[in-house]
């Protein structure tokens, strides 16, 4: 079976400042793995891992320099950016405040890669956005600026307006930052609901190892750009290999109901010598 998404070898570096200097060294360097219909892949890593750019590639933000990314068998570059909008969504992690649009009419535009050119929804565009906006908890806000919303209701939104897409793969960028434990809770229950009833595929994108681990089939772990370990979060979270990528102690032990691993960092004790 063709793979919803596969990167083969992709290589990428953003161009060095100042004319003529060249490129920077690569943000992402020979990275190759696939997500699977109804797969839910987690990416995690510290900061300056490759982890934006990697989503800027899959958002078609920019290019890769080697190699190159398959949607559903079809190089991504030869897509039109409505092709690609139709199968893939991508749900940012800050969504400004500056929209002059109600949250209804942000979701609505879910439905613009659906009918380019076309300047009234349709009823199937309503059924979808109220559709999305039920599922995710924001059908009240509907009429509500999105000014006024705090974080977390911005948050679902967003959300919303991804699922009204109707995509094949969602590309969730840190996607509980703003949510409370109720909402964090709905949301991991939404995702795995989606994946397992419409074999949505995810790629999810979080610096929080436990909830990447809850959540996920597999665990891609990234460092300076490169891939340190694919696999099971049994096998990804082992502690020598968080201990050398994050650079501090850490121990990890298995949830005590979904026996999935949890990871805790080891604080350092206080200076005494600095007391007195």
């Amino acid at each position: 079976m063709t793979p919803l998404l596969e990167l083969r070898g992709v290589s990428f570096a953003y161009p060095s400042p100042g004319e003529g200097r060249g490129r920077a060294p690569f943000q992402i360097r020979e990275l190759s793995f696939a997500v699977e219909e109804g797969e839910i892949l987690g990416i995690i890593g510290p900061n300056a891992s490759g982890k934006t750019t990697l989503i800027r590639l899959l958002s078609r933000v920019v290019a890769p320099a080697r190699g190159e990314i398959l949607l559903e068998g079809a190089p991504l570059t030869r897509l039109t950016r409505a092709s690609v909008a139709q199968r893939v969504a991508v749900v940012p992690q800050d969504v400004p405040r500056g929209f002059p649009y109600t949250a209804g009419e942000l979701v609505l535009m879910g439905r613009f890669p659906h009918a380019p050119g076309r300047f009234f929804e349709s009823d199937e565009d309503r059924a979808a956005a109220r559709e999305a906006m039920e599922l995710t908890g924001v059908l009240d806000l509907a009429h509500e600026p999105l000014d006024r919303l705090s974080g977390g209701e911005r948050q679902r939104v967003v959300l919303a307006r991804a699922l009204a897409q109707r995509p094949r793969l969602l590309v969730l960028d840190e996607p509980t930052a703003h949510l409370d434990l109720r909402y964090q809770a709905e949301a991991v229950g939404l995702l795995r609901r989606l994946n397992a009833e419409a074999g949505l595929g995810v790629v999810l994108v979080s610096h929080d190892l436990n909830l990447a681990a809850e959540v996920s089939h597999r665990l891609l772990l990234l460092d300076r750009g490169s891939a340190v370990s694919l696999g099971p979060p049994e096998s990804v979270l082992d502690e020598q290999t968080l201990e050398a990528v994050y650079g501090c102690r850490v121990t990890v032990e298995k949830h005590p109901s979904s026996r999935r691993p949890v990871v805790h960092v080891v604080w350092p004790e206080p200076d005494m010598a600095r007391k007195g």
